[in-house]
């Protein structure tokens, strides 16, 4: 065995602590990102229609008088007070949807994902019961209870798995399935509610402790590192999405959604490379500003910071900045800014609030360009005496030595992607049929991939190769090729085992998708050859 090989076993026990915190933070991420629009809809109805909100509505809303704002007007209202009939007060859609709707989206995609549709429809079943008997929004609640009432139904189911009589197993299943949901309902009103109810307000409670000491601004000391260690999504839909969406219900918005989401601090960064940097770094800073800054696709530019590690320093500081100056305005989000774009961080700001937002992302995005800027400038002579455009060995050495992490990992940061240990050497014989593009959450940065991969082939001629993406965790086996980041590339294979691996770290620019290309036409003539002959 080589000396290479051994240290593999090495890298990944270093590894695991992180990988299996990027396996938690991908399970609650895929609770709560295919809710998300529903998030989205319910901030945008909060911003619009509640008493503070940009067109009040009584009955949209559901405060005050409603009947009197609806189309019998005033008038009618006043003749029904006089027969002595009451007025129906209406609930509105604020109330509704963030005490209902949304604890059994996130509880029911947590049931699909252990158990499928049965454990989906549980999962639900079980949520009323916890929903009804607590009296804040059961976010955190919806999380554990969803997953952990399909895996007791699963392990229901095979206890007679297999032992039912023939024509039997519809009753078993409706009933099994029906009694097992309102015994678990009737416990969690009575035993989890309550227990989830006094996490949550104690959450709150340390959250409201850190704002009365000025404290808040210290979450970027975990936040931002923990972004550029993709574990953004643990963080951000994991804690921080539950807890916002709570404070909204007693403040009416919540400066957690910005916490993670502000798209200053990685803008700082790249305006930053774009002046300072050199090669390909330079080159393709503009471009990723744009897809971070107006796309919300915030992983563009951690590979920049891996780059240079002690540019982290400039992220926390502007996050830093960021959340000082909503504490300072008393601003902050109706709703979470999904994805982390501008555009989506002005969507969900609420009347009253938008100075304090736009300073926000302005003045964190100044502070990390600053301490960027004077990292660069510090670093310059170097990076060009190193020719950064052809060799980022020296970068990478340095990130390997603050992070712990071997040279494959950050192959693709020198311009040089390395392909993972077992099977992934391009070999331009077998056809390529199909490539799947796999990240934590299966959108942003894997999206940009797939399309830019897919361009290229389109360009070659070969548009009849399936690109798409996908997220780690919903990957089946099938696929020719699977791509995806150095940290997720031992989860993907445990996922498809027989699809060959490539590992990249820049999802925007890498020269395996040229070695790809090239196989696959190499791939497409010996076939053409073959039948030709």
């Amino acid at each position: 065995m080589s000396a290479s090989a051994a240290a593999v076993p090495t890298v990944r026990r270093g590894k695991s602590a992180q990988v299996r915190v990027q396996r938690f933070g991908a399970f609650l991420t895929s609770m709560i990102m295919p809710n998300l629009p529903a998030f989205l809809a319910w901030g945008l109805i909060t911003t619009l229609f509640i008493a503070a909100g940009w067109t009040p509505n009584g009955i949209l809303g559901g405060f005050g008088n409603a009947d009197a704002m609806s189309w019998q007007g005033a008038a009618t209202a006043l003749a029904q007070a006089k027969d002595g009939t009451t007025f129906h007060q209406y609930v509105g859609l604020v109330g509704p949807m963030i005490t209902y709707l949304l604890p059994l989206l996130i509880a029911n995609a947590g049931g699909r994902i252990v158990y499928k549709d049965r454990g989906a429809v549980v999962a639900s079943i079980v949520a009323v019961g916890m929903i009804v008997g607590s009296t804040v929004p059961m976010f955190l609640g919806a999380m554990i209870v969803g997953p952990a009432s399909a895996w007791v139904m699963k392990k229901i189911d095979s206890i007679w798995a297999g032992k039912i009589r023939p024509g039997f197993e519809m009753l078993v299943d409706m009933f099994s399935a029906g009694i097992a949901g309102a015994a678990m309902a009737v416990g969690a009103f009575f035993l989890f509610a309550p227990v989830i109810t006094s996490v949550s307000k104690a959450l709150g409670h340390v959250v409201d402790a850190m704002a009365s000491h000025q404290l808040l601004p210290l979450m970027s000391l975990i936040v931002e590192p923990a972004k550029v260690l993709f574990l953004n999504n643990a963080i951000g839909n994991g804690v921080l999405v539950p807890l916002g969406a709570q404070q909204v219900t007693q403040h009416g918005q919540s400066l957690l959604f910005l916490v993670e989401a502000n798209p200053g601090p990685g803008f700082g960064i790249l305006l930053a490379y774009t002046l300072l940097g050199v090669g390909v770094a330079k080159s393709s800073a503009p471009g990723a500003i744009i897809i971070q800054f107006f796309g919300g696709i915030h992983e563009v530019y951690f590979p920049f910071v891996l780059m240079k590690p002690m540019l982290i320093i400039a992220a926390i500081l502007g996050g830093a900045t960021g959340v000082a100056t909503n504490v300072v305005f008393g601003s902050g989000l109706r709703g979470p800014a999904a994805p982390g774009s501008i555009i989506a961080v002005l969507a969900a700001t609420p009347r009253g609030s938008y100075l304090g937002v736009i300073l926000s992302v302005v003045l964190s995005a100044a502070v990390s360009f600053v301490v960027a800027a004077v990292i660069l400038r510090a670093q310059r002579r170097r990076d060009l005496e190193l020719g950064e455009s052809g060799d980022l060995s020296a970068a990478i050495a340095q990130t390997e030595a603050n992070k712990g992490k071997s040279s494959s990992a950050l192959g693709s940061l020198s311009g040089a992607a390395t392909a993972d240990a077992a099977g992934s050497t391009l070999v331009g014989t077998r056809p390529i049929h199909s490539i799947i593009f796999a990240c934590d959450a299966g959108m942003g940065s894997s999206a940009m991939g797939a399309s830019i991969l897919r361009d290229k082939l389109r360009k070659a001629g070969l548009s009849d190769i399936s690109v798409v993406n996908k997220a780690v965790a919903n990957l089946e086996d099938g696929a020719d090729i699977v791509i995806s980041q150095s940290e997720l590339t031992d989860r993907a294979r445990r996922h498809a085992p027989t699809s060959r691996h490539l590992s990249v770290d820049n999802f925007l620019a890498s020269p395996v998708y040229d070695d790809v290309v090239a196989e696959a036409k190499a791939a497409a003539a010996t076939a053409g050859d073959r039948s030709a002959s």
